[in-house]
C-alpha cells in the first residue's frame, strides 16, 4: 500500500456507551448504545460521508474522533498513532490538526467577542502565531472563505446564517488543520446558501488538501460532495463504499430504503417507495442480530434474528452487514420464495413507515 493509499484517519471497532443512571443512589440501570463497533478509515485528501437518521449515532462518532467525547472503547489512529491513548497534553498539541465545524453556526460562536477576537484565539493559543502577524492572518483567513477585511470587527448577530458558518469555517482552518470533521455544516441554511458553503469546501480541499468526515441526513449533499459513504443505522456503519458504487447498486435494504426517498427532479418520472414498518428500536435496548431486521422487508428470521452479519464485501469496494445483499430480484429464485415465505408478519407492526 503506497502513502496515498494509507489512511489519515482509521478508526476500528470504536464503542460509545452512555450510562443511564436512576435510584436512589444513581447507580448505572442501562446503557445507550450510540455507537457500537464502528470501523473505517479516510484517506488524505477524500471526504467520507457518514449517513443515516436521526439518533442513529453520527454525530457522536464525529465528537469521539476529536476526542469531545470519550470512546467507551475502540481505537483511533491518526497518522498511525492512536490518539485514544496520549495524554491531555499531547492531545492539546494534536488539536491543531484536527478541528470541526458544528451544525449551528450562531451557537458555535461566542456572542459578547468579536470576529477578530475569535480568529484570534486559535491563532495565538494553537498556531502560536506572532502578535504582529495576527491583523493580517485574520484578514487572510477571512478573505479565504469569501468574507472582507472590515467584517473582523462586528460580532456574530449582524451576520447571516451563511455568514457565520463561513466565519465558522474560518476558525477551523485558521490552525492549518490536515483533517475536519464537518457536522451537518448546511443543514441550517437555505439551500441556494448551502450550495454555496458546499462549493466553498470542496475548493478549499482543493487548496489545502484537506480530508474531511462530512456528517449529513442529506444524501444529495452527499453525493455532491464526498468520495465514499458510510451508512449507519442504530450505532453501527450497515454499508459502505464509494459514493457512485452505493448509489447505483445499495446492498443493503436499509441503504435501498433511505436512497428511494430522494426525490427525482423530473415529474414524469415516479419512484418506487420503500417503506419501513415500525419505529427505530432504543439504542437502550437494540435487537439481537441484526439490528435492521424488525423493520427488514425481507429478513429471514431464522437467520437475520439469529446471527449477526458482519460487514464484509459484497461487491467490488463495496462492504454491507447484510445475511441476503442486493436487489431481491437479482437473488436466485429459491432465495426470493424463502425470504418471502419467512418475512415477518405486519400485523403488530406500525402502519406508518419511513425511510
Amino acid at each position: 500500500m503506497s502513502p496515498a493509499d494509507e489512511p489519515l484517519v482509521a478508526v476500528r471497532d470504536l464503542t460509545k456507551h452512555f450510562p443511564i443512571h436512576g435510584g436512589v443512589l444513581g447507580r448505572t440501570r442501562a446503557h445507550v448504545q450510540a455507537v457500537d463497533g464502528v470501523s473505517f478509515g479516510i484517506r488524505p485528501g477524500t471526504t467520507l460521508g457518514l449517513v443515516g437518521e436521526s439518533g442513529c449515532g453520527k454525530t457522536t462518532v464525529g465528537r469521539t474522533l476529536l476526542r469531545l467525547t470519550e470512546p467507551t472503547s475502540g481505537s483511533i489512529d491518526f497518522r498511525g498513532k492512536d490518539i485514544t491513548r496520549i495524554g491531555s497534553g499531547a492531545l492539546r498539541a494534536l488539536r491543531r490538526e484536527m478541528q470541526v465545524v458544528f451544525q449551528d453556526p450562531m451557537s458555535s460562536l461566542n456572542p459578547r467577542m468579536t470576529i477578530r477576537q475569535t480568529l484570534t484565539e486559535p491563532l495565538r493559543f494553537a498556531a502560536k502565531t506572532p502578535r504582529d502577524q495576527l491583523d493580517a492572518q485574520v484578514a487572510q483567513a477571512l478573505q479565504r472563505v469569501g468574507l472582507q477585511d472590515y467584517h473582523a470587527d462586528r460580532y456574530p448577530h449582524e451576520f447571516s446564517g451563511g455568514q457565520r458558518q463561513r466565519i465558522g469555517i474560518a476558525r477551523a482552518l485558521a490552525t492549518k488543520p490536515s483533517f475536519v470533521v464537518l457536522d451537518e455544516p448546511t443543514s441550517a441554511l437555505d439551500v441556494s446558501v448551502q450550495a454555496q458553503i458546499l462549493n466553498l469546501l470542496r475548493r478549499l480541499q482543493g487548496e489545502l488538501h484537506l480530508t474531511y468526515l462530512f456528517i449529513s441526513h442529506d444524501l444529495s449533499v452527499i453525493r455532491h460532495l464526498c468520495d465514499e459513504i458510510a451508512v449507519m443505522y442504530l450505532g453501527r456503519i450497515v454499508e459502505k463504499g464509494p459514493v457512485e458504487k452505493v448509489f447505483h447498486d445499495p446492498q443493503h435494504p436499509y441503504t435501498q430504503a433511505l436512497l428511494s426517498a430522494v426525490p427525482i427532479p423530473d415529474p414524469e418520472q415516479r419512484a418506487k417507495r420503500i417503506l419501513l414498518t415500525g419505529d427505530v428500536p432504543s439504542p437502550v435496548n437494540p435487537p439481537q442480530a441484526c439490528r435492521f431486521h424488525p423493520r427488514c422487508p425481507r429478513a429471514q428470521l431464522a437467520v437475520c434474528a439469529v446471527v449477526d452479519p458482519p460487514l464484509e464485501t459484497k461487491l467490488p469496494q463495496q462492504l454491507a452487514a447484510c445475511h441476503f445483499p442486493g436487489a431481491p430480484e437479482k437473488w436466485p429464485l429459491t432465495q426470493r420464495r424463502a425470504i418471502t415465505a419467512s418475512a415477518p408478519a405486519e400485523e403488530g407492526r406500525g402502519a406508518g413507515g419511513r425511510a
